[in-house]
């Protein structure tokens, strides 16, 4: 089991990182809380996981043990896989999630693209339990500085793309967040407004 990767960061987008760890480059999904936490950053340690299909062997990257356990208990619930647990882990930080489970708040769940009803209160059910132990697992602060070349609303598409909405509804939710909030938006928040639209 590879518990964290620690390494440069070559490239970084929303969803995903690449990492250079000794001359061999991980490609890293991550989630928009991650991703807020490594922003601009060139080196960073990465807590993983790894999810294996027949099809490929995916790595999945968190800023934090805390965020990491949130994953692996969201794939838990029926029917949550690991791109539904990482739009859930990009549209509500842990502390939002743990809220939402404590309050028993479906809306706010529902809210989230790609969560209906049931799946919303199979969440609340099954990890309502779990809430308490979560919130005691410990940060890790990041540190460094690099830089993005691509425009917010192309990296905001790319991400929604990753997180399997499609390329047109995405663009389109783009521009009308953007009209709505015309004040300039950070890329994180762009992200969440189109998430609950």
């Amino acid at each position: 089991m590879i518990v964290y990767i620690t390494g440069e960061l070559t490239h970084q987008t929303p969803t995903q990182v690449i990492i250079d760890v000794g001359g061999l480059g991980y490609e890293v999904q991550i989630s928009l809380h991650t991703y807020a936490r490594l922003k601009d950053l060139t080196a960073y340690k990465l807590f993983t996981y790894l999810h294996i299909t027949a099809d490929a062997h995916t790595f999945y990257g968190f800023a934090d043990m805390l965020e990491k356990q949130w994953f692996l208990n969201l794939l838990q619930v029926n029917g949550i896989g690991p791109r539904v647990a990482t739009t859930i882990l990009s549209s509500l930080t842990p502390q939002e999630l743990q809220q939402a489970i404590l309050g028993q708040d479906s809306a706010r769940l529902q809210a989230i693209k790609g969560i209906g009803q049931k799946a919303a209160q199979r969440i609340i059910l099954e990890l309502s339990n779990k809430v308490g132990k979560l919130s005691e697992l410990p940060y890790q602060v990041p540190g460094g500085y690099g830089h993005s070349q691509e425009s917010i609303p192309q990296q905001a598409l790319a991400a929604l793309c990753k997180l399997g909405i499609n390329k047109s509804q995405a663009e389109k939710a783009i521009s009308q967040t953007i009209r709505a909030h015309q004040g300039e938006l950070s890329l994180e928040t762009l992200i969440k407004l189109v998430l609950k639209t």
